[in-house]
Parts: structure tokens; C-alpha cells; sequence
């Protein structure tokens, strides 16, 4: 009887230990594939610069097309002031999106971006841009906001993605608090 009721905790305590570690794994999984998504440039995500230096223009031009999108809990309008831009692989360049809320009060916003197709994310490298900080808008009040990027060479270099001529770069702002959003 003794030997039943050992296993009995034993199979209790693995049972609860599994459980702890899936939590675990849970809160976990975010941040994992954030950081992975970055390494790669998975799903279209992008890279971020460090020291905001371009390496130069290598000959090869292609077309940036941009996106701009809002989510229907965020009171505002937001595009790119130019749909498409012929870029030279390796040169540092600039766009701009405006941004103007629509609204009675002072939201605060924040950027989602993706780029595809997806072989060129981990190529497309921000140096500089609005969806690394929140925005915060007063009612009636217009932003134009910068992007500062460069696609990098060795795009040229990779099988999967040497082929590409156009990348779009997408973003969607959406509330920072969504709960103070909806009131």
C-alpha cells in the first residue's frame, strides 16, 4: 500500500513539474521567437542597424513599396507619403509616413512592421525609424514620421533572394493600451 501511494506522488509531482514547465514555456515563447525572428529575419522581419552606417550602393535597383495601416480601435489616418521607391542595393535611404489622429483625444500608438517577401527581411536594414518608439498624438495633431533604411548586398549573395525586385515594407499602428483605446 505504502509502495502504491510513493508512486502515486511521484506521478503527482511529475504531473505538476510538466505543468510548471509548460507555463514556463508559455511566457517563454515570445520572447524566444522575437529573438529568433530577428536573427533570421523570419516572417519578414527586419533588421536594425547598429552605428547607422550604410555600405554603399552596389548597382543593383529595386522597388520598396510601402504600406501603411491602422487598426479600427486607433482613431487615425496613416500612409506613406510615396507608394513606391526605386532603391540601389546598399544605399541609404528615406521615406516618410504621415500619421494624423482622427480622434477627440490624446492617444498613444506604436508600429508593427513586416517586409516581404520573407527571404528579404533579414536584408531589409532599419537605421533609423518611427516603430522603435510609441507615438503619441493630441486630437487633431499630424506627424511625419521617417525611415531610414538600406537593403543589404548580400541579398545579391543568397540563392533565395538575389532574384528579388521589389520588397514591400509594411506597417500597422495599433493602440498602446487598447483598454484606454476602446473608452
Amino acid at each position: 500500500m505504502a509502495a502504491l501511494a510513493d508512486r502515486n506522488r511521484r506521478v503527482g509531482l511529475m504531473a505538476l513539474l510538466m505543468a510548471l514547465a509548460m507555463v514556463g514555456l508559455g511566457y517563454a515563447a515570445v520572447p524566444i521567437y522575437r529573438m529568433f525572428c530577428q536573427a533570421t529575419g523570419y516572417g519578414g522581419t527586419t533588421q536594425k542597424a547598429i552605428g547607422g552606417e550604410a555600405p554603399g550602393a552596389v548597382g543593383k535597383i529595386l522597388n520598396v513599396r510601402f504600406d501603411g495601416n491602422v487598426v479600427p480601435a486607433l482613431p487615425w489616418s496613416f500612409a506613406p507619403e510615396a507608394h513606391v521607391e526605386r532603391v540601389a542595393v546598399g544605399a541609404r535611404e528615406m521615406a516618410f509616413f504621415n500619421a494624423k489622429n482622427e480622434g477627440d483625444r490624446t492617444i498613444t500608438g506604436t508600429a508593427s512592421f513586416n517586409v516581404t517577401p520573407e527571404q528579404a527581411g533579414k536584408y531589409f536594414t532599419k537605421i533609423q525609424c518611427f516603430c522603435f518608439t510609441n507615438q503619441t498624438l493630441k486630437p487633431g495633431e499630424s506627424i511625419r514620421m521617417p525611415v531610414i533604411y538600406y537593403v543589404d548586398p548580400r541579398l545579391l549573395d543568397d540563392p533565395d533572394a538575389r532574384d528579388i525586385s521589389e520588397i514591400t515594407l509594411s506597417y500597422t499602428f495599433f493602440p498602446v493600451d487598447s483598454a484606454k483605446a476602446g473608452s
